[in-house]
């Protein structure tokens, strides 16, 4: 169950409703905000109950009853969109539709800049690029650290961009934060525990990537993880995964798209980029992810493909990149168009 306390709620009624709900067998998950809090009850108890007790209560606002084992993540506990906000003036998750744009990783400071003001041409609203890059091979580029945060933060400066990058342990949450957006959690580290639990509490947006043979019901519950932990501010990106077949990097499970939209009520993003492995298929599965309801995008573009030290062969040169985004315009407008039309969210 999940039981959300009404605004400014006091301290004892709020430690009065979990006495109660322990009483019929439930273990109980609070998550604290400034207004108000939201209480999850874990396990096997007296439901029905439990449930007439507390919405007779003056200071309980709801109690539902959540059948998904992911309960705050769930469509059942939230019937309207999420939405994120990343920037004063960027939100992801209801009329915006939100292109995050840049290199795999940042490779020098003209490489960077570049690749900032390309982005921003193009009309993206984000800045990808990793300065701590989980490679393969232990002999690839790893990146530039905090060195490369450093640059993303002086590219959000001169551009304007939010920016966007991976974080790769527990142990590296609080200087990631100090510079980036969004937190970004690779394909890699989804099912990384400590770092979600971490991220619960970083007071930063993250954008949770699809593992490589991860289920959706797995993508979820990994996401209930930074939820649970206090951080309502998640994305789901949907990056392919790994199947039999070899044509390209991974399979993009484009259904995934419109079956996170039924699920949950958390934004939902697509790389495009990783998902193909091959530039060439870029634009068209972008346009792809617009039509079947994405609520952004997140892909690779370099000033140079050629030259770059990670993922060149799917990243767009700035003639596809400015082509693609042109390409995009109609069909952004119609997805526009189609979410103005539909019921208000809950912000």
């Amino acid at each position: 169950m999940i039981i959300s306390m009404k605004r400014h709620a006091t301290r004892e009624e709020i430690d009065g409703v979990i006495q109660r709900i322990t009483e019929f067998g439930y273990k109980i998950h609070a998550i604290e905000g400034e207004e108000r809090v939201v209480i999850g009850a874990i396990g096997v108890g007296d439901t029905s109950n439990c449930l007439e007790s507390l919405t007779a209560l003056d200071c309980v606002e709801k109690a539902v009853p959540i059948s998904a084992p992911y309960k705050f993540v769930s469509r059942e506990f939230k019937k309207t969109d999420s939405v994120v906000k990343v920037a004063p003036d960027i939100e992801i998750g209801y009329d915006q539709f939100v292109v995050m744009a840049g290199p795999c990783s940042v490779e020098s400071e003209k490489q960077i800049m570049e690749s900032a003001e390309l982005a921003r041409r193009g009309g993206a609203r984000v800045l990808r690029g990793g300065a701590f890059k989980p490679r393969t091979s232990p002999y690839d580029f790893q990146g530039l650290a905090e060195e490369g945060l450093k640059l993303l933060a002086k590219a959000r400066a001169e551009t304007g961009l939010a920016i966007v990058t991976e974080v790769m342990s527990d142990a590296e949450v609080p200087l990631v934060a100090e510079y980036a957006d969004i937190m970004q959690v690779g394909a890699r580290n989804m099912q990384n525990f400590a770092l979600l639990k971490a991220l619960g509490k970083c007071g930063r947006p993250v954008l949770l990537k699809r593992g490589l043979s991860s289920t959706i019901k797995e993508l979820l519950m990994s996401a209930e993880y930074i939820v649970a932990h206090g951080n309502k501010d998640v994305m789901l990106c949907e990056r392919g995964i790994r199947t039999f077949e070899t044509a390209t990097r991974n399979t993009c499970d484009i259904v995934s798209i419109a079956l996170l939209r039924e699920m949950t009520h958390l934004p939902v993003v697509l790389d495009p980029s990783h998902a193909t492995g091959k530039r060439s298929l870029v634009p068209p599965l972008a346009r792809a992810a617009v039509a079947i309801g994405a609520d952004a995008l997140i892909l690779e573009i370099h000033p140079n493909p050629a030259k770059a030290m990670s993922d060149g062969a799917q990243s767009l040169d700035p003639q596809q990149w400015m082509a693609m985004m042109e390409d995009l315009q109609p069909y952004i407008a119609l997805w526009k168009q189609a979410r103005l039309a539909s019921q208000p969210v809950a912000v």
